[in-house]
């Protein structure tokens, strides 16, 4: 299958289980999405910047254990990774609480080694990113990534991007998001964004309205994901809702989206049609939301 680097932030990550107390693991969106894919077969490497304290060592450990590539994790000493606390309510809903302003990631553009990890996005087949990854870098991060990602596009590869908008990480400066998002819209070949998301950053009325607005942007594949209300599909000039197949009583639906994407990802890159790897979409998403945390064990993933 074609290989897929994602790029993003990792961190250590606080959940807090059924007993009331906290257990540690890794996450950010690109790469739980990472995780998702590896495990589906998919060749996958991680581009990002980790610190050389004992959680930024337990990460490279834990994406090597997982089959990631883990040669585009720069190392910057003395820093430490970002951390982020997930607490659920009654109806799995999750908040989040950071600590991550310092986080080497953010500077994964500007760090000695960024043309290294610049040439391998490059060569890449597929190259994954979210809204998130955008929020994390300077201009300077953000002139390097675009101008790298038309690069690869030029090259042929293809750009996957998640809208996954987070306010906070832009400073509330929505006008700054928008011009960004339409940059990185312009280089897009699957956009996997959530309604709600688009809601936000936007104002778009309905699904079929997002998947109109990024149809200006040139983007020839979009799914729009919508909770329980199933994902509307546009491709080949048509679109088709694929529904979510039964109700599922979530316990926490952190990495809902990632895995979603991860699925329909992997499953494109064997030749699925949209609509069918929607459907593979919302199996994974159905079962990661029935576990605490961003990822499942891998038991159950199996």
């Amino acid at each position: 299958m074609s290989k897929v680097i994602s790029i993003g932030e990792v961190m250590a990550e606080f959940a807090r289980g059924a007993d009331g107390r906290y257990g540690a693991a890794y996450g950010g969106d690109t790469f739980n999405t990472a995780i998702y894919l590896a495990r589906a077969g998919v060749e996958v490497a991680y581009a990002t910047a980790l610190g050389d304290d004992r959680y930024s060592d337990a990460i490279r450990a834990a994406a090597e254990a997982e089959g990631i590539g883990t040669g585009q994790m720069l190392r910057v000493p003395g820093r430490n990774v970002g951390l982020y606390v997930i607490d659920t309510d009654a109806r799995g809903e999750r908040s989040f609480t950071y600590w991550r302003d310092t986080s080497p990631a953010r500077e994964l553009f500007e760090l000695p080694g960024w043309e290294t990890v610049a040439e391998a996005i490059i060569e890449a087949s597929v190259i994954y990113l979210s809204g998130i990854t955008l929020s994390l870098y300077s201009n300077v991060g953000l002139g390097r990534l675009l101008a790298t990602l038309e690069f690869a596009r030029e090259r042929g590869a293809r750009i996957v991007f998640d809208g996954n908008f987070r306010p906070r990480g832009w400073g509330g400066d929505l006008a700054r998001a928008r011009t960004v998002y339409a940059q990185t819209l312009k280089r897009t070949t699957i956009a996997l964004p959530t309604f709600e998301d688009e809601v936000m950053l936007w104002g778009d009325g309905s699904p079929a309205a997002v998947g109109e607005r990024l149809a200006t942007f040139g983007v020839p594949e979009v799914v729009v994901k919508n909770g329980g209300e199933g994902a509307l599909v546009f491709f080949g000039g048509t679109s088709h809702l694929v529904p979510v197949p039964q109700p599922v009583e979530p316990v926490d639906t952190t990495a809902a989206g990632d895995s979603f994407n991860a699925a329909y990802l992997a499953a494109r890159l064997n030749g699925a049609a949209p609509a069918a790897a929607a459907e593979a979409g919302h199996d994974l998403a159905g079962r990661v939301i029935r576990h605490r945390g961003a990822i499942m064990p891998r038991a159950v993933n199996a």
